[in-house]
């Protein structure tokens, strides 16, 4: 453990990465759930903050239940939902490059002669064509926002190419710097505790990406829980500085561990 608890705060709230952390595509992490059960029967709360950009919160949602996760929409926060928030703000008409199963997230927004290109995990849309033309639009002036720039993530047949290879391959060819919604970002942390009536330094965050998940919770003042399930490789926690409050195997001993020692 190498993260000082001097001067900090009594936790208040739990943020939860989902893939990889809970669950990798259909299948739990063992004990997952009975764990969560457990938490949320603590003076804490709990809010489930997630990358995810292959689907909807729906269809999210609709997965974890399945799972026998007890969860609830309202619960969850989403880099769509962050990337939705800018849209919105921004009044930008968006080249939407996301799975069709996530464009349901952005109902209501205005896609017609589109003025920027925003930018997902879209494995079925990640062609020479679709790219070029974000391509020529950003060299024309369209901003490039990224819903986030993760390296890979874990499916259940191996680590997969995340959207940051292909965001940063578009910064390269146009020489510009797209604007990053989701985790690491200060701004998508801020944003999950807002409603939660807490501050920073009285949250802990839980997830299997030590960059993401947990260097981007400890810049924010957060705790960070390392936990080696889902993309986690040996070593990732030497990674990052400062090192994470906690490196631990799986979701129940982070829970485990916060129960007996953050509360």
């Amino acid at each position: 453990m190498a993260f000082s608890m001097a001067g900090r705060r009594a936790l208040k709230a739990v943020l939860i990465d989902l893939s990889g952390t809970l669950h990798v595509e259909d299948m739990a992490v063992p004990g997952a759930q009975e764990a969560l059960n457990r938490l949320r029967q603590a003076s804490v709360a709990v809010k489930f903050v997630t990358n995810t950009t292959k689907e909807s919160k729906r269809n999210l949602l609709e997965r974890l239940q399945h799972l026998n996760f007890d969860l609830q929409e309202n619960e969850i926060f989403t880099s769509l939902s962050a990337a939705r928030s800018l849209l919105e703000q921004k009044q930008h008409r968006p080249l939407l490059l996301v799975e069709d199963s996530a464009l349901e997230d952005f109902t209501g927004i205005d896609t017609s002669e589109p003025n920027a290109v925003v930018i997902g995990l879209a494995p079925d849309h990640f062609n020479y064509q679709t790219l070029n033309k974000a391509f020529r639009m950003i060299v024309d002036g369209a901003p490039l926002i990224a819903i986030h720039k993760a390296r890979y993530y874990r499916r259940k047949d191996g680590l997969a190419l995340g959207p940051g290879p292909f965001v940063t391959g578009l910064e390269y060819a146009t020489d510009c710097r797209a604007t990053v919604v989701g985790k690491p970002e200060k701004t998508f942390f801020a944003q999950a505790l807002s409603d939660l009536g807490c501050s920073p330094s009285e949250a802990v965050m839980i997830g299997d990406d030590a960059r993401d998940d947990v260097g981007g919770a400890q810049n924010a003042g957060m705790l960070g829980i390392l936990v080696r399930t889902g993309k986690y490789r040996e070593g990732d926690e030497n990674k990052i500085s400062p090192p994470p409050h906690l490196t631990c195997d799986s979701f129940p001993d982070a829970v485990e561990h916060i129960l007996q020692n953050l509360l």
